[in-house]
């Protein structure tokens, strides 16, 4: 018989997360996060589950790639034509969410999202390898599609067509940046009476403060 859902258990007992020690910068605790992250975990510690929602109050949730992040905010690239790019049209807010479990360690973080500079999205695309710059054009993200082969069909077309010329940045694919006003970072502890820390901003200082588990 399969182990039930409600017996799967784990013990969290790494590491604690003391208010008095953690830095009153949360980008700079963010970065001690991330290269610890870096260094302790296999795969991709960038990657992180964005939500977001549009007119209709409905959150929709995925995970994307973190490809930068500064005391301006945090950054990620998409077809803005997808649907969490028209949910941003109509909302331009959302909520991330990384999750290192060897760390036992999550960081969710809110504010508002811009688009960035056609130039950077520019410069960040030719930075790609040159498969997912064709994969862009391919792909009309969120639309429905009636075969793999017809996607598989697009993209060796525009292979072709573009042969060994430069592939030009589609005018609806490009980077948004997120502007947090919460951070929280949480670490898992015994018994379930975790960590948790959060920052709000409060006219332009961070207010810091300890949540209950």
């Amino acid at each position: 018989m399969s182990l039930s859902l409600s017996e799967l258990r784990k013990e969290y007992a790494l590491k604690s997360l003391n208010k008095k020690d953690v830095d009153q910068d949360p980008f700079k605790q963010f970065t001690t996060w991330f290269e610890e992250a870096k260094a302790s975990i296999s795969g991709e510690p960038n990657a992180m589950i964005i939500s977001t929602s549009g007119a209709d109050a409905k959150p929709s949730s995925r995970v994307v790639l973190l490809k930068g992040f500064s005391s301006d905010g945090f950054l990620f690239f998409t077809n803005y034509l997808s649907r969490k790019g028209n949910e941003l049209l109509l909302n331009p807010h959302a909520a991330l969410l990384f999750f290192w479990g060897e760390l036992e360690r999550q960081i969710r973080i809110e504010g508002s999202v811009e688009k960035i500079s056609r130039e950077e999205s520019q410069k960040y695309f030719l930075s790609r390898p040159r498969a997912s710059q064709i994969s862009a054009l391919a792909s009309e993200q969120s639309k429905s599609v009636e075969s793999r082969e017809i996607l598989e069909e697009k993209f060796r077309q525009l292979e072709n067509a573009f042969g060994e010329k430069e592939i030009p940045c589609p005018e609806q694919w490009g980077g948004y940046i997120v502007k947090p006003n919460y951070f929280e970072f949480w670490q898992g502890r015994r018994s379930r009476l975790h960590d948790r820390i959060s920052y709000t901003s409060e006219t332009g200082a961070w207010k810091t403060e300890r949540l209950s588990p």
